[in-house]
């Protein structure tokens, strides 16, 4: 996988000139840049795309410059893909889906000779996490308030095992935050603790 963090506007222009067929990812401060790229991991392990990505807010003048040279509104997450310079395609929040790229990769992205690896993130916070919470440190409710919380605020990008491993303890926090869904309490959660150490023991795989 060609992943490069671009975070000037001179490595943005540099990386469009030598990359003729390339993509940018704008990278927000929440979960939903994780849901996002965890999307596009499964296609770039498959398709030979180089992808520049800025975290938007520690390199703003690199995703200004993004805005000015394509013209689009400026989101995060975003993903934006370029020809010769060119904007072909973009998509933005929980539009970048499966359905959204997959037909815009099979028309313009040539396919990888050999198959990727997976990005892998850290994931020691959330272990520290467990074990504290199996070591009996905090409650089920504080637990489960910290997990969703430090969840919900993860932007890092993450392959979509990573990230679907993540959401087994307590589904998608933002269904939560936006009013959805409703979080089950802790104290209605079922065998919390079993579930919280099967989930260790899965992450501990990784």
């Amino acid at each position: 996988m060609q992943l490069y963090q671009l975070t000037t506007p001179e490595q943005v222009d540099n990386f469009l000139r030598e990359f003729p067929v390339s993509a940018i990812f704008k990278a927000g401060t929440c979960h939903k840049t994780m849901q996002g790229f965890s999307t596009l991991e499964t296609f770039l392990k498959q398709y030979d795309l180089p992808m520049g990505f800025i975290r938007v807010v520690e390199s703003r003048p690199a995703s200004n410059h993004v805005t000015d040279i394509s013209g689009i509104t400026h989101h995060s997450p975003q993903f934006m893909l370029f020809r010769n310079g060119e904007l072909l395609f973009d998509v933005d929040n929980w539009n970048i889906t499966a359905q959204a790229v997959a037909p815009v990769f099979e028309q313009y992205v040539p396919l990888r000779q050999e198959q990727s690896a997976e990005v892998k993130g850290n994931l020691e916070p959330y272990k520290t996490l467990l074990r504290s919470y199996l070591s009996g440190e905090m409650t089920d409710t504080v637990f489960q308030s910290r997990w969703v919380n430090f969840f919900r605020d993860d932007a890092s990008l993450r392959s979509k095992a990573e990230f679907e491993t993540l959401s087994r303890l307590f589904g998608d926090p933002d269904a939560y935050h936006g009013g959805l869904h409703q979080l089950v309490p802790a104290g209605q959660q079922p065998d919390m603790k079993g579930n919280a150490q099967t989930l260790l023991e899965q992450l501990e795989q990784f």
